[in-house]
């Protein structure tokens, strides 16, 4: 008795060379889908560590800003007591040094933090890309798929439509 259902299961799978068809759309959309939401989660990712250290670079900014406000501080408090003797001198000199110095990082680390977050917002475009091709995906997986409850032609045709301009919006992604 088992064999004659197995016969009847094979001659249902033959009797319908559409569904077949459209089982194998459905899996394409389905690969394409996970293939499109990984290139969206790793780019995210990379938006979400680029704005990271974008932060971690206005943290060390403004730790430089504070430097260097110390060392005015310091040259006000000089000029304040008028403290003119050699060592006073000196430390005006070693102010006048720190404060180069620290206003030539505050500089270099201001466009570090500022071309993390030029990157962070970059990737953040490339993954509004993916995400609407992402979604697009799912909704043609899912229109192909209903062909198999209503068995009419024009699902996996939406399916199809809806796979090509999700590519089409994920592929943008790789150009940005």
């Amino acid at each position: 008795m088992p064999e004659l259902e197995l016969d009847h299961h094979e001659s249902a799978h033959a009797a319908d060379p559409t569904g077949q068809r459209v089982g194998v759309l459905a899996a394409i959309l389905a690969v394409a889908l996970a293939v499109v939401s990984i290139a969206s989660h790793r780019t995210h990712t990379a938006a979400i560590m680029h704005q990271s250290s974008a932060n971690d670079q206005w943290s060390h900014y403004q730790a430089t800003r504070v430097k260097f406000h110390n060392l005015e501080l310091g040259e006000n408090l000089l000029a304040v007591l008028n403290a003119n003797n050699t060592v006073a001198e000196k430390m005006r000199t070693e102010y006048v040094v720190e404060k180069k110095k620290y206003a030539d990082q505050g500089t270099q680390i201001q466009q570090t933090a500022e071309e993390s977050e030029g990157l962070a917002a970059d990737d953040e475009r490339r993954a509004l890309r993916y995400d609407i091709g992402e979604g697009l995906f799912e909704i043609g997986v899912v229109l192909t798929s209903l062909y198999f409850i209503a068995r009419k032609n024009l699902f996996p045709v939406m399916g199809i439509v809806a796979g090509i301009v999700g590519a089409v919006a994920a592929l943008s992604g790789l150009g940005i």
